[in-house]
């Protein structure tokens, strides 16, 4: 067994996935919830190995939507199916959006405060910091090899430097990935 290995409880309930959920919705802002929710369910709890959860998270990027919540439904089935998929998606965005719509009424108000500019800057770069933890353990996860690494380099140059519109790049690049990887299990099997 690897050492990251998950124990999910036998009968995880319904109720924890939900409130689980919500607890990662209601504490994080602006940005870095797949850090969270993969401290949380990997780390924290042990629910998911961290391969399964960089696997669910590979997945929940490449369907349309919005990636936490695609995660969300993927981390959900696979501890409970498809009640747990809904759970998983209800405790994400219901009691989030509960909170946005009354932060909405009072904001207009808070935004005449400085320092709630200042606060909010401050959320943004801690959610960062979570996001670039994440993608510096998924990149390592994700470097088997010399062509993967390639890849991933030349995905982040053609995007982040070169200025490159995404989906033509993904177009290009995942599938040279996705024959490397086919080329690599064929060959080790």
């Amino acid at each position: 067994m690897e050492p990251d290995a998950a124990k999910p409880e036998p009968h995880l309930g319904l109720w924890q996935i939900f409130s689980t959920f919500t607890k990662i919705s209601l504490t994080s802002f602006g940005g870095g919830l797949s850090g969270w929710m993969m401290r949380e369910f990997v780390q924290n709890k042990r629910w998911l190995t961290e391969k399964e959860f960089l696997t669910g998270l590979a997945l929940a990027q490449a369907f349309p939507g919005v990636n936490v919540v695609n995660l969300s439904i993927w981390v959900g089935y696979r501890l409970r199916g498809g009640a747990g998929a809904l759970a998983g998606a209800f405790g994400m965005v219901v009691p989030a959006m509960v909170v946005a719509v009354c932060l909405v009424a009072v904001f207009d108000q808070l935004a005449r405060f400085p320092l709630t500019h200042v606060i909010l800057a401050g959320v943004a770069a801690a959610a960062i910091g979570l996001s670039l933890q994440m993608g510096i353990r998924a990149a390592r996860r994700a470097v088997g090899s010399l062509v993967s690494a390639a890849v991933m380099t030349a995905t982040f140059l053609a995007i982040f430097v070169f200025g490159f519109p995404l989906l033509p790049v993904v177009a290009v690049m995942a599938p040279i990935s996705v024959a490397a990887a086919a080329y690599r299990l064929k060959n080790a099997g």
